[in-house]
């Protein structure tokens, strides 16, 4: 009997983000490739996953750790990069590739695969550039790796950033009133078009650096949310005006989208200049590929948003303005505490009190008080912080990782504990426990104050938790049983 023929394996980067979560989940459906991720945060892996792949935990600036994971990989993903991040991205985005490139040589990797943006250098705005030069770094050394370079516009899909701005300004606003720049042009593609490419790409027939633009049909921002808003049965209205600035119209978008601030800005840069596929190579070399057209990928993504089949969103990403968790599990050095404590009624069982902590927020709100945390939410989106209407990926299930409003999940003990880290803007760090007990619910908000400003904050707030935290708890406990 001949011998089996030895699995390739393959490294994700960025596998707890929106692409490389999508990825992982496509790519452990082929039997010849054993899958190796690299993560922040191993405990952001689904559990459902956890046990089939083989999960290394650090980050490309660790090089002794990079090394490591990529020993014995065939070909590695690189899809990581800092939309929305600190003011330094450029030169992290820099060396995170160079460390990046470097220990794949080292441990003589075939291939890369790199998913960047379309756009060419004269007109892109400071993200996109970045990621041209990510690209570049990537494939600075032709001679010692091979680099596939795959370029996309705006990426459709349930929980991407693009597809939340488009159907949330489709959804919500009858007549708007745009700048001109709505009229340029991109090329967008669905989520599954793009794993489609990733996942070609690994077994593609070419020697040699390649650079490949991918897309569908050209439409400008404006026949997309015209085309978003007729799949929803809806009319819209746009007016181009001349004199909303880049810098307004973020402002806007955020009142109108789950999108912090510096996220939107990015995307709004990048959509001030045109940008489509500039090579063929994509029907060249993947002629088996023929991306589905934008209204089709957004009904697919809405089909999923209905059926709660949302796998990934926009702030999954690891970058930390992008929702990481690492180091924030773990409130045991908070100096001020809020403490409610609620018995069960008879019959109550801990494992549906758990499940009904697990519902709150989202669709489902905050009960008698959501209009606190409503008005909460708006303050927080005016300075710059995510606000209530993140939302969350799907109803009725947390993991860890998850977005919940302005909240993030960082702790989940299955039936006994569910740990939220605040993300909204505060003058300190603040986490809300839900510790579920055999008998008793015990909900703590924990919270370490900055300086004396945040002191003053938690005790101006005081008078407001005991009613706000009290309704939550007694109606997390309430509700137990009925949340089927």
């Amino acid at each position: 009997m001949p011998d089996a023929i030895p699995k390739k394996t393959v490294l994700i980067t960025g596998a707890t983000g929106y692409i490389g979560r999508r990825l992982k989940h496509r790519l452990l459906k082929s039997s010849a490739l054993k899958i190796r991720i690299l993560v922040r945060n191993r405990n952001k892996v689904q559990v459902s996953v956890a046990d089939r792949v083989d999960i290394r935990e650090g980050s490309t600036f660790d090089k002794d750790i990079l090394h490591d994971a990529l020993a014995g990989v065939d070909t590695a993903f690189y899809l990581i990069h800092s939309m929305g991040s600190k003011d330094d991205f450029q030169d992290r985005d820099r060396v995170s590739a160079e460390n990046f490139r470097d220990a794949c040589i080292a441990n003589g990797v075939r291939r890369i695969i790199y998913l960047g943006g379309l756009g060419v250098r004269q007109d892109a705005s400071k993200h996109l550039l970045s990621r041209i030069e990510t690209g570049e770094i990537l494939a600075a050394k032709p001679d010692r790796i091979q680099t596939i370079w795959l370029r996309a516009g705006a990426i459709i899909g349930s929980g991407s950033a693009s597809f939340e701005i488009i159907r949330n300004i489709s959804q919500k606003l009858p007549v708007m009133v745009a700048p001109r720049w709505v009229r340029n042009r991109t090329q967008p593609i669905g989520i599954e078009d793009v794993l489609s490419y990733l996942q070609a790409s690994i077994d593609l027939a070419h020697t040699g650096n390649l650079i490949v633009d991918i897309g569908a049909e050209k439409l400008s921002f404006e026949e997309m949310m015209q085309q978003a808003a007729e799949i929803m049965g809806l009319k819209r209205y746009i007016i181009p005006v001349p004199v909303l600035s880049p810098r307004l119209s973020s402002y806007w978008l955020i009142l109108f989208t789950p999108l912090p601030y510096k996220l939107v800005a990015a995307l709004v840069e990048g959509l001030k200049s045109e940008t489509i596929i500039q090579n063929d190579n994509a029907a060249r070399f993947y002629p088996e590929i023929h991306p589905h057209t934008f209204k089709q990928t957004v009904a697919d993504a809405i089909g999923e948003l209905e059926h709660n089949q949302v796998l990934s969103r926009w702030c999954d990403s690891s970058s930390s303005e992008a929702c990481d968790i690492k180091d924030f599990d773990n409130p045991a050095g908070a100096i001020l505490r809020d403490t409610r404590i609620v018995p069960f009624a008879n019959g109550q069982r801990q494992q549906d009190v758990f499940r009904s902590a697990c519902a709150v927020g989202g669709r489902n709100g905050w009960f008698k008080y959501n209009y606190l945390w409503r008005i909460r939410g708006t303050i927080d989106k005016m300075i710059g912080g995510y606000g209530l209407n993140r939302g969350r990926r799907i109803c009725g299930e947390l993991r860890v990782g998850d977005a919940l409003d302005f909240w993030k999940v960082v702790d989940i003990k299955p039936d006994k504990r569910l740990l939220l880290y605040a993300q909204m803007k505060l003058p300190g760090e603040a986490w809300l426990e839900f510790d579920v007990q055999p008998d008793q619910l015990v909900q703590t908000a924990h919270f370490i104050p900055r300086g004396v400003l945040g002191r003053l904050y938690w005790y101006l707030v005081l008078p407001l938790h005991h009613f706000v935290f009290n309704n939550l708890a007694r109606t997390v406990v309430s509700a137990a049983g009925k949340t089927e």
